[in-house]
């Protein structure tokens, strides 16, 4: 897995521009396009593959490993279409298709694209070096300063980050995969075991599973329990159904394995053993602060990058004219793509308006405001059945001190029932009562994620509920669970 070269050169042949992104992927990209776009000049440093962990590693990779068994899923429960099903997945075909998403794991149409943009790409490991500057070590050891007129973007992603398990950490940790090895693996294993149950490991235990692996997920509490309660336990009893030993409330203790590749075992905190062909340790990640030059100017290597509603950041003093900027899961902020895209382009806009001297639009939904960020987060889980949301749970808007009104119901509509024999699905509205409007919404049941997007519509235009009424949805389609939530509110 190595970048291509082509179109770049290891060590840059520019020593000033307008602004320098540290990190190539999505969001590093899309400020840098935003600037251009804002006419200012960029510069991309990326150490590793430009288009980053998404497109080579997790979104698309891991989207791909999944489509098609959830494809195959679908077909069962249908007649007509199930006895059209013969047989299993072909992992082989999978797995191909998979490499065709991230081009073999070569960055070059990437780096055509980024060429066609105006923007400059430097291959190499930047690190902020003071006010404006941004030192490159290209892949030889020779460094190199690129000064900045206008900015500095950080956006260096995250981390995996590892549990205290014995046998994880240390300088000598048991082979395991984490979620790169996963997406990028060249055969499916004959049996799995999975230590975490957020985004990452439900969606590739219940994957493998369906490739062919007898897998185990093992649970430090429930699964997604960042999502509302009921939601975890659909995809657990799904998981069950698909063949995954799913492990509650287990808590790891330690990890051996013989020798490189042999059997791992993994002990939980009550002596059981578990062995497999491979671990892989899902147990979430940081923000990449660690090496990116922030000490330079004051600033700690051990936490976020704290940020404003525009992506500046704080905790130093930037004066009137910021130039130090974060964007991103460097920072800690709803660790998604399209979250941290939504930020890049307000960053780029932002940068390249004070540039101007233009007025910035920095107030709640404004054009340079990441007020999504705060208040309506989209989120889908794919696992089948797929867990979508926007907004506030109702846990979150309590403690934000809302008063609030929460409908829950099953997705039992004529939609739903032509969609799949035996549909299971759940729903969930958070209601303002003060200002009768959408706060969050949950949907869980297959082919939600492609509903979600109406909820974050009525979440961000906080459209009265009296309004929202008048929003029909067409019949038969899975959409007219909103006529049953708003029904249910009183309506």
């Amino acid at each position: 897995m190595h970048p291509s070269d082509e179109r770049t050169t290891p060590a840059p042949d520019v020593t000033e521009t307008d602004v320098v992104v540290i990190g190539g992927g999505p969001v590093g990209e899309n400020v840098a396009a935003r600037a251009v776009r804002g006419g200012l000049s960029a510069v991309v440093v990326e150490t590793e593959l430009l288009g980053g962990e998404c497109s080579y590693w997790a979104c698309m990779p891991s989207k791909a490993l999944i489509r098609p068994t959830q494809a195959l899923a679908a077909a069962r429960r249908l007649p007509g279409a199930r006895e059209a099903v013969t047989g299993p997945a072909n992992a082989a075909a999978v797995l191909a298709r998979r490499d065709s998403f991230t081009s073999g794991w070569d960055d070059g149409g990437q780096v055509e694209w980024a060429v066609g943009a105006d923007i400059t790409v430097v291959r190499g490991h930047g690190r902020v070096a003071g006010e404006k500057r941004v030192e490159v070590t290209a892949p030889d050891g020779a460094t190199t300063t690129i000064a900045a007129r206008r900015a500095v973007v950080v956006a260096t992603g995250s981390t995996p980050s590892l549990p205290p398990v014995d046998g994880l950490r240390g300088p000598s940790p048991t082979p395991h995969w984490g979620s790169r090895e996963a997406t990028s693996a060249a055969e499916v294993p004959a049996s799995l075991l999975v230590l975490g149950a957020g985004v990452v490991g439900c969606e590739l235990a219940q994957a493998f599973a369906r490739l062919g692996s007898r897998v185990t997920l093992v649970a430090s509490s429930t699964l997604l329990s960042k999502n509302e309660a009921k939601a975890g336990e659909l995809v657990a009893d799904a998981m069950r159904d698909d063949g995954v030993d799913v492990r509650l409330h287990a808590k790891a203790a330690a990890v051996s394995r013989e020798g490189d590749s042999g059997p791992v075992t993994l002990v939980l905190a009550d002596g059981t053993s578990l062995v497999a062909d491979e671990l892989l340790v899902a147990t979430g990640r940081r923000p990449a602060v660690g090496d990116v030059g922030l000490d330079t100017v004051g600033l700690p290597t051990d936490a976020a990058l704290a940020v404003d509603t525009t992506g500046a950041a704080t905790g130093l003093d930037q004066g009137e004219q910021p130039w130090l900027y974060g964007a991103g899961d460097v920072t800690g902020d709803a660790p998604l793509t399209h979250m941290g895209k939504y930020v890049a382009r307000a960053v780029g806009d932002v940068i390249a308006a004070r540039a101007k001297g233009q007025e910035v639009a920095d107030g709640a939904w404004g054009a340079h405001a990441t007020t999504a960020q705060q208040r309506a987060v989209t989120q889908v889980t794919f696992t089948d059945p797929e867990v979508t949301s926007v907004g506030l749970t109702a846990a979150a808007a309590e403690r934000a001190g809302l008063r609030t009104r929460v409908v829950d119901l099953d997705i039992a509509v004529a939609g739903s029932a032509l969609h799949a024999d035996g549909y299971t699905g759940w729903a969930r509205m958070v209601v303002d009562e003060d200002r009768r409007v959408v706060v969050g919404v949950t949907f869980v049941g297959p082919d939600t994620a492609e509903l979600i997007h109406s909820a974050t519509v009525a979440v961000v235009g906080e459209v009265p509920l009296e309004r929202l009424w008048h929003a029909v949805p067409s019949y038969p389609t899975i959409s007219e669970v909103w006529l049953r939530l708003l029904e249910a509110y009183g309506l």
